[in-house]
């Protein structure tokens, strides 16, 4: 649901914005399949990972196509556009902006020609220092031919970079030019000959590459895979460059890799049919439920989810703590993002919208509530409230991940740390904020195990404040900061 800052509310509560990842990406060559097509229905696998705009390029192996807009897949796409991209090569891009303003022109794939070659990209993630990257391509004299830099994304940077380069080949410009990029980003691109993959050197945010009878596919997550009837093959590795072209698949290292894989992914921001480093996310968010269920057991007659990203986590709890699972609350799947404003008594109502308890489950019964996470604490104060009212008897809410104490400067969307219900409060705060009777979050420890990752190997800085890779003054301001100038070509 759209507010009227234009950030999405949470999926249960129009007044509490959800942690979104900035983009899915999804890349194929296969000569001899409708590619726009499959790229269509692989970023359908992937429209959780963002929904403002959508887009795909196609290339015939010598001039680029884009077709791109604001909204859903299913609204920017129809079989009249899709029959229009024709090629053997297509690059798609699902949005949310965490860099520049949601409007068209920040919409990807991102599409620069230089004075050697043409480039569109997709991108997920989020650069650091783009200020020193326009400088770059600014102080350079560049030549973009066709249209300068107009939008206000990291994305334009990278794609103008690579596009301008005076590298003869686009390898050798990519070499050349991600060692000047800093921090998290997984692209899939063309260059109308070829279709290549790019992870930084922590591999913060996924990528994986597919296989398909006459092709490859490069996307970020294997549910992507699976929809277009590809076979997993590997992730791309940290400081990985992957070519795909006429000769088959290619693989070039541009930095040391020095994993650190964020972790957030499995608690939520993943599908749970997704598998995230040879680790099924379904698997993961089970086996929380059931630790979680030994670290804060609670007296009840029954378990129940958030659904759906809290589902997993409540049949672990309910599988380790022997308390029968139910499905207490019902979900209105059909309820989706609206630019209709509700009035005030619509907006009273809140996540009844989408959400409605079974009063013949509930009443009278204590209730343990799992979900994956709390941010704000709006969407576990409603709930607990709504069970309340349906006549809960008590109201234990179980937390699949530990407090978010510090925002994302990676490619989610969080809150800014002042916004956090946990910043500066301790549990039994939370607990009397949201109004339960118990609140038990899931230790870091307890994560980090369920994910069988070491835990060097993985991005903790929500949960811990420990991040990575330094983060920019200006990324720390937030998104809404990080205007870039506009640069004729």
């Amino acid at each position: 649901m759209s507010r009227a800052d234009g950030r999405l509310g949470h999926e249960l509560s129009p007044e509490e914005p959800l942690p979104q990842d900035a983009c899915g990406v999804f890349g194929i060559y296969a000569p001899n399949e409708d590619v726009a097509r499959l790229t269509y229905f692989g970023l359908y696998a992937l429209q959780h990972r963002g929904t403002e705009s959508a887009g795909i390029a196609v290339s015939d192996g010598e001039a680029i196509m884009v077709y791109k807009d604001m909204g859903l897949v299913a609204q920017v796409f129809n079989d009249s556009a899709l029959d229009a991209l024709k090629g053997i090569i297509a690059v798609g891009h699902t949005r949310y902006s965490t860099t520049g303003s949601s409007n068209w022109e920040n919409a990807q794939p991102t599409f620069h020609v230089g004075e050697k070659r043409q480039i569109a990209l997709g991108h997920n993630g989020n650069l650091m220092d783009v200020n020193k990257l326009h400088d770059r391509l600014h102080n350079g004299k560049r030549v973009l031919t066709g249209k300068g830099i107009r939008g206000t994304s990291d994305t334009e940077l990278v794609a103008a970079l690579i596009a301008s380069s005076p590298e003869e080949t686009t390898l050798a410009a990519l070499k050349s030019e991600l060692l000047e990029f800093k921090g998290a980003y997984s692209f899939v691109l063309t260059d109308a000959n070829s279709l290549i993959g790019v992870r930084d050197p922590q591999g913060i945010r996924p990528l994986v590459i597919g296989q398909i009878e006459s092709g490859w596919v490069i996307t970020s997550e294997t549910a992507a895979l699976d929809i277009v009837g590809a076979r997993y093959i590997r992730d791309v590795e940290p400081g990985e460059i992957v070519v795909v072209d006429d000769s088959g698949l290619t693989s070039h290292t541009f930095a040391p890799s020095n994993p650190a894989h964020c972790l957030f992914e499995y608690v939520y921001l993943a599908r749970p049919d997704t598998v995230l480093t040879g680790r099924s996310v379904h698997a993961t968010r089970v086996e929380i439920g059931r630790k979680l269920a030994q670290e804060h057991p609670a007296p009840a007659d029954l378990v129940i989810p958030v659904p759906d990203s809290g589902t997993p986590a409540a049949v672990g709890y309910a599988q380790a703590s022997g308390i029968p699972f139910a499905q207490g609350l019902i979900k209105n799947a059909y309820v989706g993002r609206t630019f209709i404003q509700p009035t005030q008594t619509i907006r009273q109502l809140g996540i009844r919208m989408k959400l409605n308890p079974l009063k013949e489950v509930i009443a009278g019964r204590r209730i343990v509530v799992v979900d994956d996470s709390i941010v704000r604490g709006n969407t576990q104060r409603a709930i607990v409230k709504m069970l309340k009212d349906a006549g809960a008897l008590e109201v234990h809410v179980r937390i699949s991940s530990p407090p978010v104490l510090w925002p994302c400067f990676y490619g989610i969307d969080f809150a800014q740390k002042e916004e956090l219900i946990a910043d500066g409060k301790t549990i039994e705060e939370i607990r009397e904020s949201i109004g339960a009777d118990s609140l038990g979050f899931a230790s870091l420890d307890l994560l980090i195990n369920a994910t069988k990752q070491p835990a060097k190997n993985l991005c903790r800085a929500c949960f811990d404040g420990k991040y990575p890779i330094e983060v920019a003054e200006d990324v720390k301001r937030g998104k809404l900061h990080r205007e870039l100038p506009m640069l004729n070509g």
